[in-house]
């Protein structure tokens, strides 16, 4: 018998419910690779949390994984917390099963003796962050897998500070969640010291509201401009319930609504997938503002936490921003009014990642403020913010290129409801100095030179993939590029080598030349692909990005 088979044998003899059984027989019976599939591997825990296909079987997200993992975090929150009365928050997206395994986390905590509060309903990512904070708890679980296909859910694990965990706890609850390797070890139901379940609702949806709100800038421009046309669709996710709210308490009179998409669904009826990144998904928001002569469209992933938009080019048509220029454009926002209001100074910082647009970087030199650059993921920022809080700085505001973007310290992690806010407040600025926010983007390329980013993934599936990958790597670390575009490279960034970078580990390459030009080179912690990040400078940027495809990934 092989071991998958061994796998599904234990759990159709084990003491799992006959529902679970019968779907293991059913997939045996008519699909075997998918069984396969479902027992060859364990679903690993990782760094941040699980991720995969929901379904039957040790290699899927089911109500046994979710158990495991939530008594492995709990055995870990009871050795490490000096707390008498520790505590959780546990929030939840619009996905399919993403309130039952919620529900179940709850109960597995509350069995082991940790309170735990709970959203009465779905709420995004970023306010869960928020709420860890507010209740002083020592962890944070969202159950979310972001802007995944319907198939997929996720666990995401917030420690005290409301941000994704990092090195050393990351590894540690790892290592702790590796120790429960059977059902049997999770206690499912309460025993003898069981933890309160409490629900949280509108008032720390209140609290949220307000500490975004406190953020704003330009308070007297929103209402000045408040009939400007906004189209928002939370791609039926958690967006619905509080991005129109917030934009609506800043004054914006004309939020319009994608009604079919305004359905919180885990099929995602209305899209392939639900990722503002990809331009299909927002396609229905870009029809219903050429339907309505909107100015702008915003779109929020399932967890709200990221956010796409679109605007208005000189010829009217709607083009989207991708998330360098949409953090780019905000930061400079952000500092101009910072500065107007004589809030800039000493100890205020932003902060973006390695991959992100370096037009963030000239900004922020322009007005003398620091940046701190840190590897891909969110959890590096908050991170920076965490530490820097302790010493009485002051984070502005920082993002990545992946459309994650966050003001202020109430947050640790990117936060669509208050970058939806911030874009509203920018356009509302524009709109004062009679300028649109495609006019202001070109504003920004005038003062800093017009930058151009691009990304190409490569897959490369399987062992003689990955293999291939880790190749490439080597390749590049032997033989760096001299020259890039013609411009000789001056600078070779290598995240091994955290003792030069400053940096944890990481088995990222960047190069830098001359003429201002850079390419990022990191193969994927999770999938079977290698991404190439590729950022250049001046008039002729758009032509160089295509020659550093064709250089770096063989693209024509």
């Amino acid at each position: 018998m092989k071991e998958f088979e061994q796998r599904a044998q234990a759990w159709l003899d084990g003491d799992f419910d006959q529902e679970t059984k019968l779907k293991i027989i059913q997939l045996r019976n008519s699909d075997p690779a998918a069984y396969e599939d479902a027992f060859y591997k364990n679903l690993e825990f990782g760094t941040g949390g699980l991720r995969g296909i929901m379904g039957v079987g040790t290699n899927r997200m089911n109500r046994y994984t979710v158990g495991m993992a939530t008594q492995g975090l709990a055995n870990y929150i009871l050795s490490h917390c000096e707390d008498d009365d520790p505590k959780v928050v546990i929030s939840y997206d619009s996905r399919n099963n993403s309130k039952e395994f919620a529900r179940i986390a709850a109960d597995v905590f509350s069995a082991n003796g940790i309170h735990v509060y709970i959203f009465d309903n779905i709420r995004p990512t970023p306010e869960m962050s928020y709420a860890v904070r507010l209740k002083g708890a020592v962890a944070g679980v969202m159950i979310t897998a972001s802007h995944n296909p319907k198939e997929y859910n996720g666990y995401k694990v917030s420690w005290s500070d409301g941000g994704q965990v990092t090195s050393p706890v990351d590894k540690e609850i790892v290592a702790e969640v590796a120790k429960i390797t059977d059902p049997k070890m999770v206690k499912f139901e309460a025993g003898l010291r069981c933890g309160e379940i409490e629900a949280l609702g509108a008032d720390v949806d209140e609290c949220y509201l307000r500490d975004l709100l406190s953020l704003s800038l330009s308070p007297e421009l929103c209402e000045k401009h408040g009939d400007l046309k906004i189209v928002y669709t939370p791609l039926h996710g958690c967006g619905v319930r509080l991005i129109p709210e917030i934009l609506r308490r800043k004054g914006f009179r004309n939020v319009i609504h994608v009604p079919d998409q305004d359905i919180s669904d885990g099929n995602f009826p209305t899209v392939v997938s639900p990722n503002p990144e990809e331009p299909a998904a927002l396609q229905m928001a870009l029809d219903k503002a050429d339907e309505t002569g909107a100015d702008l469209v915003m779109g929020s992933d399932p967890d709200a936490d990221r956010l796409g938009i679109a605007v208005r080019d000189n010829d009217g048509r709607m083009v989207l921003f991708n998330g360098n220029q949409t953090a780019a454009m905000l930061t400079y926002y952000i500092l101009n009014r910072w500065n107007d209001l004589h809030k800039l100074g000493e100890g205020k910082y932003v902060v973006k990642t390695i991959v992100t647009t370096e037009l963030i970087t000239d900004i922020c030199k322009s007005f003398n403020v620091p940046v701190y650059n840190v590897l891909t993921g969110f959890k590096y920022i908050a991170e920076v913010v965490k530490r820097n809080e302790a010493e009485g700085g002051e984070f502005i505001c920082g993002g990545e290129e992946s459309y994650g973007f966050n003001v202020g310290q109430f947050v640790r992690d990117k936060d669509a409801q208050v970058s939806a806010m911030m874009v509203a407040e920018c356009a509302a600025w524009a709109a004062e100095q009679g300028l649109t926010l495609y006019q202001l983007m070109q504003r920004i390329y005038r003062e800093y030179g017009y930058r151009k980013e691009g990304l190409v993934s490569v897959v490369r599936k399987g062992i003689a993939g990955a293999r291939e990958i880790q190749q490439m790597m080597v390749d590049l670390r032997n033989n760096p590029p001299k020259e890039m575009c013609g411009s000789p490279v001056t600078r070779v960034v290598d995240y091994l080598e955290p003792e030069k970078t400053g940096q944890p580990s990481s088995n990222v390459l960047q190069f830098f030349d001359e003429a201002g030009d850079v390419v990022s080179v990191r193969p994927s912690g999770t999938e079977p692909k290698i991404k190439f990040y590729f950022g250049a400078k001046g008039e002729d940027a758009d032509g160089k990005i295509a020659a550093l495809k064709k250089q770096f990934c063989q693209q024509p």
